[in-house]
């Protein structure tokens, strides 16, 4: 399963609507170019099949979609501890070339 797909079914949008894939997406690229951004390893990122990684992409896209969600602040933290959590383990971390 691709990871729109992922991404849709965890905001309970049913796999046949497609209406929101152009919001979806922009948000899972955001939150991969922050993730990078901040030092998480891109091949891990760009992969997604890390569950660590995944919850953090669907964890930001649940707190960043749509326009009015009662959960959207706590969603918001939870993402925001997976991304700390990321950036300080070493299993994360990108890799250095030089």
């Amino acid at each position: 399963m691709a990871l729109i797909d992922d991404v849709r079914a965890y905001l309970r949008i049913d796999a046949s609507d497609t209406s929101f894939d152009v919001e979806i997406q922009d948000l899972i690229n955001a939150v991969q170019t922050e993730l990078t951004d901040v030092g998480v390893n891109s091949t891990l990122v760009g992969a997604a099949t890390d569950p660590l990684i995944k919850k953090a992409i669907t964890t930001y896209c649940k707190a960043n979609f749509g326009y009015d969600t009662d959960n959207a602040e706590a969603f918001a933290s939870s993402y925001e501890k997976l991304k700390i959590y990321l950036m300080n383990s070493g299993t994360y971390q990108a890799v250095s070339t030089s």
